[in-house]
């Protein structure tokens, strides 16, 4: 039963005491060729997901841009943030899953074009936000004196963005509160020259964004489920990355017997 048992699941981690809790906004298994294709729309789900939890920050790691308009996926988080009591970040994608695109009928243009309707979705959604009736007319979407109640619970929602790109890169320059990317630490040290090349050709400070990583601790060194010190050891490496938040991306299937095993080294991850 997947929604019962992501919903116990949830329940679980935060009761760990973990500070935040992710979904993926897909529709199918990145294998177009996988034997199961069992997904929740992400949206939908996180809407039950922030009814049954009361404390951990939560979001979508992160939602594309092409699935939807920017217009419909900011009332979506708005009312995500609503049932959360103020507790959602907004991740933001471009879009990259093409077979995805192609068994669903979404659209999905060239790379660059992909970035400039990412740049349009954030100013639409920032516009929402702000006005009380919003208007924009770029090459990609509209509004029309739109009206947009309630607002965020705490005014603004903070905006993640995913990306290893340059182009993305300096999106995130301008508007991102978090940067996310997926990959190793020494990965993300790398990407991050360029981030912090972009803020200052934008003349914003590289201090105003926090990074995060979202990471398969099997891909990084290691067995995963040996134990919590393989966790201490990894977000250390993180941390000396310039790396302030891990997300641990764990498969359905791992044992919430391990997770909790990994939750008794949380209080020394934070205390670095």
């Amino acid at each position: 039963e997947p929604w019962r048992d992501t919903a116990e699941r949830w329940r679980r981690i935060e009761a760990f005491g973990f500070d935040s809790a992710w979904i993926f906004d897909h529709f199918m298994a990145h294998d177009p060729h996988a034997a199961d294709h069992t997904w929740l729309e992400a949206w939908t789900a996180l809407a039950g997901l922030a009814a049954v939890t009361e404390r951990m920050r939560i979001g979508i790691l992160v939602s594309g841009n092409t699935y939807r308009p920017p217009a419909l996926l900011a009332k979506e988080a708005v009312t995500v943030d609503q049932i959360s009591g103020g507790r959602l970040a907004l991740g933001l994608g471009a879009g990259w899953h093409e077979p995805e695109h192609r068994a669903y009928g979404f659209d999905f243009p060239p790379p660059g074009e992909r970035v400039a309707r990412l740049a349009e979705a954030v100013a639409v959604i920032e516009a929402l936000q702000r006005e009380e009736r919003a208007s924009f007319a770029g090459r990609f979407y509209r509004l029309e004196e739109a009206p947009f109640a309630p607002k965020p619970v705490r005014g603004r929602l903070p905006l993640v963005i995913g990306t290893s790109g340059p182009k993305m890169l300096r999106l995130v320059a301008r508007h991102a509160d978090v940067w996310n990317m997926v990959g190793s630490p020494e990965e993300i040290a790398e990407r991050g020259k360029l981030l912090l090349e972009a803020c200052a050709a934008v003349g914003r400070d590289p201090a105003a964004i926090r990074w995060s990583a979202a990471a398969w601790p099997n891909k990084v060194g290691g067995d995963p489920l040996q134990s919590p010190e393989f966790y201490r050891d990894l977000v250390g490496r993180y941390r000396e990355a310039g790396v302030s938040e891990v997300l641990c991306m764990w498969g359905r299937d791992t044992p919430v017997q391990t997770v909790e095993r990994i939750a008794e080294v949380l209080p020394a991850l934070r205390a670095g």
